[in-house]
């Protein structure tokens, strides 16, 4: 029975579903203003696992992902650089979805902008004028937190102790401190479209409330993000959706933790931000899932290099496994509970950490069953549900010979001939011919190459 963390209840629950075997899942996705870094690559290997999982337990998902594409900072770095607000949309919409692609992640079934939702979005305002829950003031028009008895259940604030501080900001015509934008009137040479209210653009939240609405309906089942988004966008957002449509919103919200980069918070005063292109360059596509999802999805990770590397080498030693096992001749289920295991890991608030242990397991028991020959048929057997088992975390898609052969070069190091000899040595040693085995140790020796034997397999690196 698959469980997971509600942040609205701050408890683990039972999954169930508004339809019976179907998700409507709605993830916020990116601003589009720069190239993406290791944080929004976490949010999304984070819940294209969850949507993975999903899919094999048996649900129908149909997965939202949207793009901000009209907002503050995109007009900002618009007038930065002389151009329209466009071009910097569309360039880093482009430079985002290429990088998802590359990290190998499944596509949303809709990826909504915001700027061809601007019709819905004007109803969605429209609806909550009318209902009391909203107010035009001077071509700006508000969300009106008074009228939100249940405003802050979500983040847990109170609307007394947010009060304590908050202010009017030149230019605003707000009825309340706490109240926000739902729609901005236009500024000389912004961007801007008509409404009932004069020239302008929507709010940040409820551009999300209404894409989500209008593709998946009042109510869905999952809307997810990162912690940073619990307030006050996600808590906007649930306030004006049940405003509008007198429905719960969703009924569990999935918020996964941040990523610290050396122990600091990564942040752009650091100058610390990660980008996620040049670690894409540096390391496997795989590499970086396989670091991700070591971690339970809502705790904070710690990236380093020095982490990033041990990451990429132990994904190494997996796929070295894999190279050196031919596939079972018939589609069998191996002895072990480790499939049961799985599950179990994954049906506890999808604790990819707990699962990416099993296969770990079923690492070295492959290469146990590998080094004889009367057992080489269920180490097959055991390849085939790991790399099943591997695929509902989007890892091990790739041909091994084709992974070595792209993974990023280590100096002058000829890796893929390195892998073929430690295969061939493999072999040597369940052919019981230790003889060759000990002459390509030999050669690996004599290339500057460390090889190293384990329960988990054979592992190797450049003597230094």
């Amino acid at each position: 029975m698959l469980k997971v963390y509600n942040t609205l209840t701050r408890s683990q629950e039972e999954f169930k579903t508004i339809e019976p075997h179907k998700v409507r899942m709605y993830v916020c996705g990116p601003t589009v203003y720069d190239h993406a870094h290791i944080g929004h690559g976490r949010t999304y290997i984070v819940y294209d696992c969850i949507l993975r999982y999903l899919t094999y337990k048996g649900y129908e998902v149909k997965y939202v992902r949207n793009i901000t594409d009209i907002d503050d900072k995109i007009i900002k770095r618009a007038n930065d650089e002389g151009v329209v607000f466009s071009e910097i949309s569309e360039t880093y919409t482009a430079s985002y979805n290429e990088d998802m692609a590359n990290l190998g992640l499944l596509p949303p079934a809709v990826s909504p902008q915001a700027t061809t939702t601007i019709k819905g979005i004007i109803q969605f305002i429209e609806t909550l004028i009318q209902k009391g829950h909203a107010y035009a003031s001077d071509g700006d028009v508000y969300f009106s937190i008074p009228a939100c008895k249940e405003y802050g259940k979500l983040s847990r604030r109170r609307t007394e102790d947010l009060k304590v501080g908050a202010r009017v900001f030149p230019g605003e015509k707000k009825k309340d401190p706490l109240d926000f934008a739902l729609w901005k009137k236009a500024k000389p040479e912004e961007p801007s479209w008509d409404s009932p209210w004069g020239k302008g653009r929507p709010g940040w939240h409820i551009e999300c409330s209404a894409m989500a609405k209008e593709h998946l309906g009042e109510s869905i089942d999952i809307h997810a993000g990162g912690q940073d988004l619990i307030f006050p966008h996600h808590e906007n957002e649930i306030a004006q959706s049940e405003a509008a449509n007198e429905a719960q919103f969703a009924t569990y919200w999935f918020h996964n933790g941040f990523v610290n980069i050396n122990k600091e918070k990564m942040s752009k005063s650091l100058g610390n931000m990660v980008n996620l292109k040049k670690l894409l360059s540096k390391f496997h596509a795989e590499a970086i899932k396989f670091y991700m999802l070591s971690f339970h999805y809502r705790s904070p990770i710690d990236f380093s290099d020095g982490a990033m590397e041990e990451a990429a080498r132990g994904l190494d030693r997996m796929y070295r496994v894999l190279l050196s096992v031919p596939p079972s001749p018939e589609k069998v289920e191996p002895e072990g509970s480790f499939r049961e295991r799985f599950e179990e890991a994954m049906d506890d608030d999808f604790n990819s950490a707990k699962a990416m242990g099993v296969l770990f397991e079923m690492v070295k028991e492959i290469n146990r069953l590998q080094r004889k020959k009367e057992t080489l048929a269920q180490a097959g057997a055991m390849k085939d549900l790991f790399v099943e088992l591997g695929g509902v975390l989007g890892l091990f898609q790739a041909n091994p010979e084709e992974y070595f052969k792209n993974r990023p070069a280590e100096g002058d190091l000829d890796a893929t001939k390195v892998e073929q000899l430690i295969a061939e040595r493999a072999e040597a040693r369940r052919e019981k011919n230790f003889d060759r085995a000990d002459q390509i140790r030999d050669e690996l020796t004599a290339m500057n190459v460390v090889v190293e034997d384990s329960p988990e397999g054979t592992s190797w690196r450049i003597k230094g």
